[in-house]
């Protein structure tokens, strides 16, 4: 018994024994690499390759190519596959498994079989399966000596058009200028100076740019891109010895400062951009928007690159790998009427100001106009350092976007003053007070403050006289009856501390602070705290010609025309009625809008003058207000501000914009 126990455990520890020092197999080896490839641990990987691969390529080598392919390809969601057989398969000194290798790249998905070959070894006394490794093995079409090409294949970007389809943001081209060294001619320092001077670059620059690795002597040295219509600007240059041009892609705005806001422009994409967009398939050569629509729109004007992926053979044929192709960006058409825009910049010129029209009935966007403008072509070529600290030490700001911020409006808010009252119920079309003095407060509680009137008119003043005259004191007293709480729910139901989605981002119009009977009465005629932008200006008169609807404005010509933003929020009486007082503003001969008038040509409107002062007593910053449109008729409203000016002047330049309009059969 005590033999048979010996016997049985010899049989067991020489079968352990016989077990352990078993041979492993190809296909338990290859497996062991599989996962290390999927794991992308390259470094580990090359310790699998057999004699002859190491000779091919060193270690170094090796991973870095992989980790350089990977990353330049974006390869991600890698799995290469290999299944075991069932039955163990007999091998002798090689073996051919079969594998899948599937992955997600830049340019899309690439997937091959092939067959990996390994061969056994032995080293240090040990005898194991190693990989046979060759380029095949990253793609199978990628022999020695061969290179992987990757491509970009730039997107168009998408154009911005007007409502006709004039082109505001448009690729075309611009002037290269550059210069051929060898052409220079002596003495060269000299043409080098007067070359830094007239593209407002340093010399160093451009010595810089001369010098580079690649330069030669008959060579063409790209330095700065300029606009192609400065034809004086070209004259001078191609005056000077080795100076010469290419032309090149570019983008073109070619209303340039009368819409240079609202369309803005694209500049180079900057490392930063690229961190923060990783992953979104922009690279280092792209523009990107910086500003204005061109900003606010990128994802959409962009497009998408096209992408391919191929491996380019000894003898020159190629093979693609992979392909994404180009999506160019899409058009955007716009409500703008070009005309409008650049008439109305027009009428601003040599001011500060802003200016908006609109159609009441479609809400449709006609102009949106921020005077000074700058010159986004220059912005988008790349401006000087001399030329930006210009525009920024500028008094008149041009690169202030006005159209987007708000402002206090001044008298220009009394139509809607007055049609809360009078939706209310708490003002009627006939209410009048007794007015003769200058300066007015309720009682000695107010202290020193008085609500300033600017007309002479004394007596009675109802609704149309305070109106036409713009008399402060008529809303200060009948606003103050109102109510607080009635005049700025009324302010809500105009659009008031609300922005309807638009397309250009602008700040809404805000009540502010009415905390007193002052801030009340200072608010009911356009100071106080009550702020405005001028597009919502122009929107809060359209329910007097829109079946008292308060229009929502849009700006992109596929948003739905004639959505309601606030309905039936004046009735057919009142607004009749606040159309033939606004008439009288300018018919009257006496009323503030009178220098407005047009023969035939019936407009209604309201002035308006904010001052922006520290307290009562000191001359503030004027901002000069008005808002016309035709009540008949009406198919535009128009509205401008002026900084630094009274209401007459802004009367006078909105007529003559009206006269335009006329005379072009408009």
């Amino acid at each position: 018994m005590k033999r048979a126990l010996i016997i049985l455990l010899s049989v067991v520890i020489a079968a352990l024994i016989s077990g352990c020092s078993k041979e492993p197999t190809p296909e338990e080896r290859f497996s062991q690499y599989v996962k290390l490839w999927n794991d992308q641990k390259f470094e580990e990987m090359y310790g699998f390759l057999s004699e002859k691969a190491k000779d091919s390529i060193s270690k170094e080598e090796f991973v870095s190519r992989y980790n350089k392919i990977y990353k330049d390809l974006e390869i991600n969601e890698l799995k290469v596959s290999y299944k075991q057989p069932k039955e163990e398969q007999e091998h002798e000194e090689n073996a051919e498994l079969p594998f899948l290798a599937k992955m997600n790249s830049v340019a899309g998905p690439i997937a091959f079989d092939h067959n990996a070959t390994l061969v056994k070894e032995e080293r240090e006394k040990e005898t194991n399966w190693y990989v046979d490794w060759n380029t095949t093995y990253i793609f199978p079409e990628l022999e020695a000596g061969d290179k992987i090409s990757f491509k970009n294949v730039q997107a168009e970007r998408g154009s911005i058009l007007d409502r006709a389809g004039n082109g505001l943001a448009i690729n075309g081209t611009a002037v290269q200028i550059g210069v051929v060294p060898g052409e220079l001619g002596e003495p060269k320092e000299q043409t080098i100076t007067k070359l830094a001077e007239l593209l407002e670059m340093s010399e160093e620059q451009i010595n810089k740019a001369m010098n580079a690795g690649w330069v030669k002597p008959e060579l063409f040295v790209p330095l700065k891109k300029v606009s192609k219509t400065d034809k004086g600007l070209h004259e001078k240059l191609f005056a000077l010895d080795g100076v010469t041009s290419q032309m090149v892609g570019a983008r073109e705005y070619p209303y340039g400062e009368a819409l240079s806001h609202l369309i803005g422009y694209v500049g180079p994409i900057l490392a930063d951009d690229l961190e923060e967009l990783e992953g979104k398939g922009y690279t280092a050569t792209d523009l990107i928007g910086r500003r204005g629509l061109e900003q606010v729109l990128e994802e959409q004007l962009k497009g998408t690159n096209g992408v391919r992926i191929s491996i380019v053979k000894e003898d020159g044929t190629v093979k693609t790998l992979a392909e994404k192709p180009v999506e160019n960006g899409k058009d955007v058409k716009l409500t703008i009427d070009v005309v409008a825009q650049q008439q109305l910049y027009d009428q601003l010129k040599g001011k500060a100001g802003t200016a908006s029209a609109i159609n009441p009935k479609t809400g449709e966007t006609l102009a949106l106009v921020s005077a000074p403008g700058f010159d986004p072509n220059e912005m988008a070529l790349g401006i000087s350092q001399n030329k930006r600290k210009m525009l920024e030490d500028d008094p008149f700001k041009p690169t202030l976007n006005r159209f987007k911020l708000t402002y206090v409006p001044g008298s220009v808010i009394k139509p809607i003053t007055a049609a809360i009252g009078l939706e209310s119920g708490k003002l009627q079309l006939d209410t009048a007070f007794d007015i003769n003095e200058k300066q007015w407060q309720k009682d000695a509680s107010w202290g020193k403050y008085k609500v300033t009137r600017y007309s002479d008119v004394k007596g009675s003043i109802n609704l149309e006289k305070a109106l036409i005259y713009s008399d402060n004191i008529y809303f200060a007293r009948s606003t103050l009856e109102m109510g607080q709480d009635t005049f700025t729910e009324g302010l809500k139901k105009f659009g008031f501390e609300d922005q309807p989605e638009y397309l250009y981002p602008i700040e809404p119009s805000q009540i502010g602070k009415i905390d007193s009977e002052i801030s009340l009465a200072d608010s009911a005629y356009g100071q106080g705290q009550v702020e405005m932008n001028i597009l919502h200006l122009a929107t809060t008169y359209s329910p007097l010609v829109n079946e008292g609807n308060l229009v929502k404005p849009i700006l992109n010509m596929e948003d739905e025309q004639g959505q309601v933003w606030k309905e039936g929020i004046v009735s057919a009486e009142n607004a009749a009625a606040l159309n033939g007082m606004l008439t009288k503003v300018i018919t009257d001969p006496k009323g503030t809008a009178h220098n407005g008038l047009i023969a035939n040509y019936p407009l209604a409107g309201k002035t308006g003058t904010a001052e922006i002062k520290e307290k009562q007593g000191e001359k503030g910053k004027e901002l000069g207000w008005f808002v016309a449109y035709k009540p008949q008729s009406t198919d535009m409203i128009v509205a401008m501000m002026i900084e630094d000016s009274g209401s007459k002047e802004v009367v006078t330049r909105v007529k003559e914009f009206y006269e335009l309009r006329l005379q072009s059969g408009m």
